[in-house]
C-alpha cells in the first residue's frame, strides 16, 4: 500500500494525473471545490491541505491500481518528490523490475562519467526500504545499488570516511556475504584492494592483489585484473622490474580472453613501467599500442591514457612541451566530470617535473 507522510499541493497534482482526472472531476471525487484543487497546483509545495482533506487523498490514492500508484511515484520522482511517497511493507515485483532496470541505467551512466546521473538512478532505491522490508532479491538489488554508488565514489576519488567508497563496498560485502554470493563478495574484495591501492597503502593493496590472484572464486578476467594491479602496485613502489613480468604476463592471459580493453589498458600500464626504469623508447612505443588498441572511449579511459602518455613525454627534455599539452588536456576533462583523483595525479606529475627542474625524473 502507497502512503504520503504528508500532501502538499505537489503530490495532489501528481495524485490527480496519476488518477488521469480532470481537476474538475478530481475536486467532485474528492468533495472540495474546484478553486481548491487550482490552488492546491499553482502553489505546489507552499501549500498544505487540511488534515481532514489529507485524509481524504489517503483514501483516493489507496484507491488507485497497480498501474496508477506507478504513474504516481513516476510523476513524484520526475518533481523531485520521490522521499515524500515511500511504499510500506517492501517491494513488489513491478517494482523490483524498475530497480533492476534503473541499476542498468546507472552502468552506463556511469560508463559515460554521468555521475550525478548515476547517482540520482541509485539513491532513489537506496534508502526506499528498511533491510527488514527485503527479501533476498531485494538484498541482492541493495548491495548492487551499494556496490555502484561504491564505484561512483570511486571514480570521483572519494576513498575513505563514512560516505566514501571504502565504506559503501564493505556494506555490500556484508550483504553479499550474508546471502551466500561467493563471487561477488570476491570482486568488492578487489575493489576494496583497488581503494588501498589508490590511498597509497602499496603493500598491503599488492599482497591483497597476489591472494585474489589465484581466488577460484572470481572470472579468469578478474584474476587477470588482479595480476596486472600487483605489477602496478610494484611499479609504484619503484619494483619496475618485477612489475614488468606480471603485466606482461597479463598482458597475453587478456590476448586469449579477446579483452581487448584490459589489453589495451595493461599495455598502458606496462608503459609507465618502463618509464620508471629508464627505458622512454619503450614506454612510447607501448603507448602507441594502448592507444591503438581501442576499445576505451570513456572519458576516464582516456583521462587515464592521456596521463599515461603525458608522464612519458615530460620525462624527455625533447618533449616536455608536447606532454604539458596533453597533461592539459588531460586534467581540463577531468574537471569536466569531476575526476578529482585523476587530477590529484595529474597535480602530482606536474610538481615532479618542478622538482626535477624541467623534466620528471624516474623513479
Amino acid at each position: 500500500m502507497a502512503t504520503v507522510s504528508e500532501w502538499t499541493g505537489v503530490e495532489a497534482r501528481a495524485l490527480r494525473q496519476a488518477s488521469r482526472r480532470s481537476v474538475r472531476a478530481f475536486a467532485g471525487d474528492l468533495g472540495v471545490a474546484v478553486r481548491t484543487v487550482t490552488n492546491w497546483e499553482r502553489l505546489g509545495t507552499n501549500t498544505r491541505p487540511r488534515p481532514d482533506t489529507q485524509a481524504i487523498l489517503d483514501t483516493a490514492l489507496n484507491r488507485l491500481d497497480q498501474a496508477g500508484i506507478l504513474r504516481f511515484e513516476a510523476l513524484l520522482s520526475r518533481s523531485g518528490r520521490i522521499a515524500a511517497a515511500e511504499v510500506q511493507g517492501g517491494p513488489r515485483t513491478w517494482e523490483y523490475e524498475t530497480w533492476a532496470e534503473d541499476i542498468e541505467r546507472a552502468v552506463v551512466a556511469a560508463s559515460r562519467q554521468d555521475f550525478a546521473g548515476a547517482s540520482d538512478l541509485l539513491e532513489r532505491w537506496r534508502t526506499r526500504w528498511p533491510a527488514r522490508e527485503l527479501d533476498e532479491r531485494g538484498l541482492y538489488l541493495a548491495a548492487r545499488t551499494t556496490t555502484l554508488a561504491g564505484d561512483l565514489l570511486r571514480d570521483r576519488g572519494v576513498l575513505l570516511g563514512p560516505r566514501s567508497a571504502a565504506h559503501s563496498y564493505t556494506d555490500a560485502r556484508s550483504v553479499f556475504e550474508q546471502l551466500g554470493v561467493p563471487r561477488r563478495v570476491a570482486q568488492l574484495d578487489l575493489s576494496l584492494a583497488v581503494v588501498a591501492e589508490m590511498s597509497g597503502d602499496l603493500r598491503a593493496a599488492a599482497a591483497r592483489y597476489g591472494e585474489l590472484g589465484r581466488d577460484a572464486r572470481l572470472s579468469g578476467r578478474d584474476r587477470l585484473r588482479a595480476q596486472l594491479w600487483v605489477g602496478t602496485a610494484l611499479d609504484k613502489q619503484g619494483l619496475h622490474w618485477e612489475a614488468m613480468g606480471l603485466m606482461a604476463s597479463a598482458i597475453q592471459g587478456f590476448e586469449v580472453l579477446g579483452e581487448q580493453e584490459d589489453w589495451g589498458t595493461a599495455h598502458q600500464k606496462l608503459a609507465l613501467a618502463h618509464r620508471g626504469a629508464g627505458d622512454l623508447g619503450e614506454a612510447g612505443r607501448l603507448i602507441s599500442v594502448a592507444q591503438s588498441a581501442g576499445g576505451g572511449t570513456s572519458p576516464l579511459h582516456q583521462v587515464r591514457l592521456a596521463t599515461a602518455h603525458g608522464h612519458v613525454l615530460l620525462s624527455d627534455r625533447a618533449t616536455v612541451a608536447e606532454g604539458l599539452a596533453v597533461l592539459d588536456k588531460a586534467a581540463a576533462t577531468a574537471a569536466t566530470y569531476g575526476m578529482s583523483h585523476q587530477l590529484r595525479s595529474i597535480d602530482g606529475i606536474r610538481k615532479e617535473l618542478e622538482l626535477g627542474g624541467g623534466v620528471a625524473k624516474f623513479r
